[in-house]
């Protein structure tokens, strides 16, 4: 039997893949050189989750790989027309990331309620003023994306005493459908957006979104940055349409220093960072070399993306 040739879209630091030595041959591949190895290779493993160079070098027609696996739970980035109408299965992170995510949401809801942004920054002018801040029991959120992530935002969220609504593609038991989503958002204080990229999400939240929001509404982005038209979040906030925001995810990363997002009143910026808690590349590695034995034993994968639909689907 002939080994399988795994090909690695390398990024730094690179997986942890010693438990395959001598079941797999692993080529490890930068994005120039990706085109010439994908028609050999048996699997590839996209490491570098933030490359969209596997949507450029997918052949259209001949030898391609038979299963791709992203590092991450969005697959926007690799789902071309090409790919999306071959047999090869894709998989994702899906799993990985659920908790970490839905802490980093908790923690932005607390941080906004209780002024710790204002208070840091009082803290450096050495200045005594005291402030009220808000209670989050009682309040409400929106949580648009119904998957294991949007689910555990709403599962935290309801520690805290919030009362929480699920937004997904399709209404279903304790699932809200979109035809729900802007009256919930008129009533919601939080909004927190953890949607898949497709065509019915991309710039979900422009203008006229933001303006169904009540005043008091604060909103939160850890799905996909092109969810959000981000000059009508700078708008909002500016003509305080909204209280606040947090971003984690930008339509273009990482965001330049000459951004104006940098400079908008009441916005928080992180760095794409909601769902890395340390030792979380060795989780993502762990997991795939997980899903390889499955593959190699010939048995059903999990975390099979509907390349259609561009997520896995809900059970």
């Amino acid at each position: 039997m002939t080994t399988p040739t795994l090909l690695v879209l390398e990024a730094d630091p690179p997986p942890r893949l010693g438990r395959l030595t001598g079941r797999a041959r692993i080529v490890h591949t930068d994005e120039s050189a990706l085109p010439e190895h994908l028609p050999h290779a048996d699997v590839l493993l996209v490491w570098d989750f933030t490359s969209r160079a596997v949507r450029e070098a997918w052949p259209g027609e001949g030898p391609r790989p038979r299963w791709v696996h992203t590092a991450s739970a969005g697959v926007d980035h690799l789902l071309s027309p090409e790919l999306v109408a071959s047999d090869t299965v894709v998989t994702n992170a899906r799993g990985v990331f659920d908790r970490p995510i839905a802490e980093y949401v908790a923690a932005l809801v607390l941080a906004m309620a209780k002024d710790l942004p204002r208070t840091l920054e009082l803290q450096r002018e050495r200045t005594w003023r005291h402030r009220e801040s808000l209670k989050v029991a009682g309040t409400r959120a929106c949580v648009i994306g119904a998957g294991p992530i949007g689910r555990a935002i709403c599962s935290t969220l309801g520690a805290l005493g919030i009362t929480t609504a699920l937004v997904g593609r399709t209404p279903r038991s304790g699932i809200h459908g979109p035809d729900d989503l802007d009256r919930l958002l008129s009533r919601a204080d939080w909004v927190i957006a953890a949607a898949p990229l497709t065509e019915d999400t991309r710039g979900m939240f422009d203008a006229r979104r933001f303006g169904v929001m009540q005043p008091s509404a604060r909103f939160i982005n850890v799905g996909r940055g092109q969810l959000v038209v981000e000059e009508a979040l700078a708008d909002a906030l500016t003509r305080q349409w909204i209280a606040g925001s947090a971003l984690d995810v930008f339509e273009h990363e990482p965001l330049t220093p000459d951004s104006p997002l940098w400079q908008v009143p009441g916005l928080i910026v992180s760095p794409h960072m909601s769902g890395d808690t340390i030792g979380w590349r060795d989780e993502l590695g762990a997991q795939f070399v997980e899903l390889y034995e499955l593959w190699a034993a010939g048995r059903p994968l999990v975390n099979v993306v509907d390349k259609d639909r561009g997520y896995v689907p809900g059970h």
